[in-house]
C-alpha cells in the first residue's frame, strides 16, 4: 500500500464516520408535533426553516454524503 492509499483510506474511514454521525443526528420526520397539528405547524413555520439546525444538518448530510461518494471513485480507480 502506498502513502496515497495510505491517506484516501483514513480520509475515507473519517468521512464514513462523519456521515454516519450527521445522519444519526438528525431527528426524524415524525419528531415533534403529531398528526394533523403537525402540518398545520409545519406550514406556519415553514419560512423559519431554512435557518434551523435540521435544514444545516440535511445540507452538511448531502455534501458529505457527495464527498464520500466522490472519494469511493477515487479510490477505485487507484486501486
Amino acid at each position: 500500500m502506498t502513502t496515497a492509499q495510505l491517506i484516501l483510506s483514513i480520509l475515507y474511514f473519517v468521512i464514513a464516520l462523519a456521515l454516519i454521525a450527521i445522519v444519526m443526528l438528525q431527528s426524524g420526520k415524525s419528531a415533534g408535533l403529531s398528526g394533523t397539528i403537525a402540518g398545520g405547524a409545519d406550514t406556519f413555520l415553514s419560512k423559519n426553516k431554512a435557518k434551523s439546525a435540521d435544514a444545516r444538518m440535511a445540507k452538511m448530510t448531502k455534501w458529505v454524503a457527495i464527498l464520500f461518494l466522490v472519494l469511493t471513485l477515487v479510490i477505485s480507480f487507484v486501486s
